[in-house]
């Protein structure tokens, strides 16, 4: 029996008293991965991307081993609401204009002690002032650096369009903005290198692409390495007291890791391992979190029909946007109709030993937007589920 031959077996046992949809998380797989993301860091603490994860159940499990530290969360709402539960080091990864929850913030000294903001902007600091509503908190800020590779002075740009401080004289000039402000403190400096840490590098069938890839790559973490030492010195003249600076994602642990400036890693998406981070030469996880369609039609000879199915992942429409099914192993989409709403037809040969009510087991493109699907997740030790979480959406949160 081949091993996934043996995780499908285990998979179906575990949740045999249980009627799909149904999501799951591989227990040993996720402790392996974290186990994996701690060897890449380093030493280095690894602030966990809640994002990616979007269950408190196993935010806690991670941030209970050594060498993860913190969250990095990805609403204002999800981060207040995270740190009333009691999470300590809370940081918002994005700006934000959610003006209730900057007067909540700024009117609970708790609140405002564990909640880190992102801003990359002077007007964001007048719109957390127009919203205190006479809360008279200190808030803690990050300032947020632009990593997209600029090439051909500046004609071709590689990455997201996040931040608009690419140099360190404009980051270091928002620090002193921030500093000559009553009611604001710079605490941090965040750098996500999504062209390097969210594109894999190792893409099945495209080896001209793949190698284009590691060489934009290559050329990426240098320039960054050397940029981001440079803004570090420059907000550091400004603010002494500076307590992190974050770079990374699960793809480029390692690399980034490996920067005297980076004081942290975040890395959420390598707990889970979803499809998006099979295609790389760096390091391979286990995938851990799966979800489950059961057959409900036998169309004919080489095909059968799953319920439901059809959650695609966020970012540029493609076919790796859609989860893959993966247990039987040999099953594929019907390009006609790929997955759908309510149905999905699978085809291929393992479909005829597949009966009414069997479990067809998928993995999603990402991580954590398997939560928005699900409101448990059934977590397995060997064959059997051992607890049964909730979701934030089954706390009844939907932040985005």
């Amino acid at each position: 029996m081949t091993a996934c031959a043996a995780d499908r077996a285990r998979y179906d046992r575990a949740t045999a008293h249980l009627d799909a949809p149904v999501a799951i998380v591989d227990l040993e797989a996720f402790d392996a991965n974290a186990d994996d993301l701690l060897r890449r860091a380093g030493g280095k603490p690894i602030r966990v991307a809640s994002k990616s994860v979007r269950c408190r159940a196993l935010l806690e499990r991670a941030l209970a081993r050594d060498g993860f530290a913190g969250v990095m969360s990805f609403t204002l709402a999800e981060s207040l609401w995270l740190a009333r539960s009691g999470f300590e080091d809370v940081l918002l990864a994005y700006p934000s204009a959610d003006r209730a929850g900057y007067a909540e913030l700024t009117a609970d000294p708790k609140l405002a002690s564990a909640v880190t903001v992102m801003i990359d902007d002077p007007a964001q600091l007048g719109l957390i002032d127009a919203a205190r509503d006479g809360g008279r908190e200190v808030v803690r800020v990050c300032l947020e650096l632009d990593t997209s590779l600029r090439l051909l002075g500046g004609r071709v740009r590689v990455g997201a369009r996040r931040s608009p401080l690419h140099s360190p004289a404009e980051v270091a000039d928002l620090a002193r903005a921030v500093s000559r402000r009553p009611g604001f403190e710079v605490v941090g400096i965040m750098a996500y290198e999504g062209h390097v840490a969210g594109v894999g590098d190792a893409v099945a069938g495209r080896p001209l692409r793949s190698r284009a890839v590691r060489l934009m790559q290559a050329a990426a973490r240098r320039e960054l390495a050397e940029r981001r030492a440079a803004v570090v010195r420059a907000v550091r003249a400004v603010v002494p007291g500076l307590e992190f600076v974050n770079g990374g994602g699960t793809g480029s642990v390692q690399h980034t890791a490996a920067e005297d400036a980076v004081t942290e890693i975040a890395a959420g998406s390598g707990l889970y391992v979803p499809r998006l981070f099979d295609n790389y030469t760096s390091f391979s996880g286990r995938p851990a979190a799966l979800f489950a369609q059961p057959v409900v039609r036998r169309p004919g000879v080489g095909v059968v029909t799953v319920l439901g199915g059809g959650y695609p992942a966020s970012g540029a429409a493609g076919a790796d946007r859609l989860p893959v099914p993966y247990l039987p192993e040999g099953l594929r989409y019907d390009p006609q109709e790929g997955p759908g709403e309510v149905q999905t037809p699978l085809l291929g040969s393992p479909a005829d030993d597949l009966l009414i009510g069997d479990k067809v087991w998928f993995r999603h493109a990402k991580a954590g937007e398997l939560c928005e699907r699900f409101d448990t997740l059934h977590l397995v030790e060997g064959d059997a589920v051992t607890a049964t979480v909730p979701t934030y959406r089954g706390e009844g949160h939907t932040f985005l």
